[in-house]
């Protein structure tokens, strides 16, 4: 029975192809997981593998602050090459983040075969680093490929969940009607300057006729400040799946996993890349799907100046009073969103897998 030890940590991003990949293995697989305390591992990941946490973090600041760091790196590291000892654990796969450092480390103190996984067009600092000492390095996008020092990477895609792959059903929650479906969504926090920036604009795309479903998060104050039937606003929500295939147009952050989340559900964007993105990556992916004609970039702005309005009209203007006769520039984007899916990341992987551990 193969072991595998999966080091996947903090944020959807990261989570969420991970579990997907671990679903994709054959199920005479032991799965652990490593984490780090008090992040979403702990709550998503128990239910289904056995979780062990150790404390990482990064390796910002100077002099002092930075030495305490690297020990604890260090000690991360010491800790992860036990757990592979004791468990008997035959390879780790990683999504990158500060817990991939100890995982990489560990893997490498004891000989065994890790596997990581970069989903950013501009791969993170970890990856950066410690990608050529991996066995095995996949990236989600084309533009990471060749961002890896010391290393040759394997497209795969990112995975997505389960449910993105399946036709889901609309909500019955959200807003009935004829006009088109609006859905906005920050990533798994939600986004404060990207919910001022569409807020200044519902009443006008409300009275047009436009339906909207706004995943706020779970800290806007302003909440509930607008109240409309064609409106429904909640911090997060389960059935993503069901609401991007079924909007005419998304309003997203550029996050790896909200792009493949997008892609693999043919859902035109609007991507609002996060401005303090380590590295600006999240312009970069951003920057991969505008390419193809797949979204359409606005940067995070004042809610008056008028670049998102003029988007949103150019996109939706069609649907929303517009000329009938006007070709609906949202069908060749859904097309074009099409091409950037890969629907079988998690299968690429888990065979990347396998072939190590055969």
């Amino acid at each position: 029975m193969p072991r595998l030890l999966i080091a996947a940590s903090g944020t959807g991003g990261h989570l969420f192809p991970a579990l997907s990949v671990a679903e994709a293995l054959p199920a005479d697989w032991s799965v652990r997981w490593l984490g780090v305390p008090d992040r979403l591992e702990t709550t998503l990941v128990p239910e289904q593998y056995g979780l062990v946490t150790v404390k990482a973090g990064g390796l910002q600041g100077r002099g002092i602050r930075k030495l305490i760091q690297l020990l604890r790196l260090l000690g991360a590291s010491r800790d992860v090459r036990r757990l592979i000892r004791r468990e008997q654990i035959d390879a780790v796969f990683t999504t990158g983040g500060y817990i991939a450092a100890p995982a990489i480390l560990g893997a490498r103190w004891c000989g065994v075969p890790v596997v990581l996984h970069e989903s950013n067009a501009i791969p993170g600092r970890v990856t950066r680093l410690l990608g050529r000492f991996c066995t095995r390095v996949a990236v989600g996008l084309d533009a990471a490929a060749t961002r890896i020092p010391g290393c040759a990477a394997v497209v795969t895609g990112t995975p997505v969940r389960n449910a993105f792959l399946q036709p889901q059903p609309l909500p019955n929650w959200v807003p009935k009607g004829e006009g088109p479906l609006l859905v906005v969504m920050g990533g798994s926090q939600g986004a404060l300057g990207l919910n001022r920036m569409v807020r200044v604009l519902l009443p006008e795309l409300l009275s047009k006729g436009c339906r909207v479903m706004h995943l706020t998060g779970s800290n806007d104050p302003d909440v509930n400040s607008i109240e409309h039937a064609a409106l429904v606003e909640r911090p997060f929500s389960d059935n993503i799946p069901g609401l991007l295939q079924h909007a005419d147009l998304a309003i997203s952050r550029a996050g790896a996993g909200s792009l493949s989340e997008l892609a693999v559900s043919g859902t035109p964007s609007v991507l609002v890349p996060f401005p303090q993105a380590a590295d600006q990556h999240q312009d970069a992916n951003a920057a991969c799907a505008a390419a193809l004609g797949a979204a359409v970039i606005v940067h995070q702005h004042d809610p008056n100046h008028p670049a998102l309005r003029d988007t949103l009209w150019r996109l939706l203007g069609t649907r929303l009073g517009g000329s009938e006769a006007a070709e609906n520039p949202l069908l060749a984007m859904q097309q074009a969103m099409q091409q950037l899916a890969v629907r079988d990341a998690d299968q690429q992987l888990a065979m990347v897998l396998q072939a190590l551990v055969s």
